[in-house]
């Protein structure tokens, strides 16, 4: 026989709940909490960014009004782009895929997790815990909640539930029937890479000290025995040694002062 947490028995299982609220979800408020699922608008003019908290303030069709918990601003944005998010783990509006996503975010590790509505059934529910620390999509695994007649709800029919919140208290103390115990809500905190200073420009000092040269050095390679070390390449030394032949050969010769003048 199943076994039951809570005072009403379990019924025979049932379909997802229609069009009206499950008994055991809290009513939303006029504003709710949500998440931005991507950046908008996208590219480096973003106003949103993804994982940002947003409060919803109103849903006009395709646009709903929202406002930034990180810098208060208001904006309308595409309803695609935004999930409510209640209990902190309770996602309206995610696919499979954006779950995965999020839950394989910076900040997530083992046990943490999300429950998602399901966006083709209204009503029905799936639970999306990340099993490894691997940023790969099979480190998060799905298990569908179901529902009986009752409202009651189950992972596995021997264990059944009143409420989405007491099937996440019991997993979260005992994993049994799960990848691993539930940990922590799937973290919505935007992860901000630290910018590496540039390296500051360095001036390398000469370390040739020109003043200090023998001059004898700077003609011939023969002032140097081959086994001193010079601290002036041959190349160098020929370079400037036909630099200044060069220009003795360019400047004109002057007289010494005085010849070729007439005394009087």
């Amino acid at each position: 026989s199943p076994r039951v947490h809570g005072r009403s028995p379990p019924g025979p299982a049932g379909p997802c709940w229609g069009s009206s609220e499950p008994p055991h979800l809290p009513t939303a408020p006029s504003d709710c909490l949500a998440l931005a699922l991507s950046d908008f608008p996208s590219g480096t003019a973003a106003v949103l960014r993804t994982g940002e908290q947003l409060r919803v303030l109103s849903e006009d069709g395709e646009w709903w009004l929202v406002a930034s918990e990180v810098s208060g601003k208001e904006c309308r944005v595409p309803s695609s782009c935004v999930a409510k998010v209640r209990h902190r783990w309770l996602y309206e509006g995610i696919s499979r895929q954006k779950a995965e996503e999020l839950l394989l975010r910076p900040g997530n590790h083992r046990g943490s997790f999300l429950i998602r509505e399901s966006q083709t059934r209204r009503g029905c529910y799936s639970l999306s815990v990340r099993c490894g620390t691997r940023a790969a999509w099979d480190a998060v695994t799905h298990y569908r909640i179901h529902s009986l007649e009752n409202g009651w709800l189950y992972v596995s029919p021997r264990l059944t539930f009143p409420s989405l919140q007491d099937l996440v208290d019991h997993y979260s103390e005992s994993g049994e029937g799960l990848c691993c115990p539930l940990s922590e809500p799937c973290s919505t905190v935007r992860v901000s890479t630290a910018r590496v200073p540039a390296m500051p420009t360095v001036v390398k000092n000469p370390s040739l000290k020109w003043d200090k040269i023998d001059s004898s050095l700077l003609f011939s390679e023969a002032t140097s025995p081959p086994e001193e070390d010079s601290p002036i390449s041959l190349g160098l030394r020929e370079a400037i040694s036909s630099y200044l032949l060069l220009a003795e050969t360019a400047a004109p010769e002057q007289e010494p002062p005085g010849k070729g003048t007439k005394n009087t």
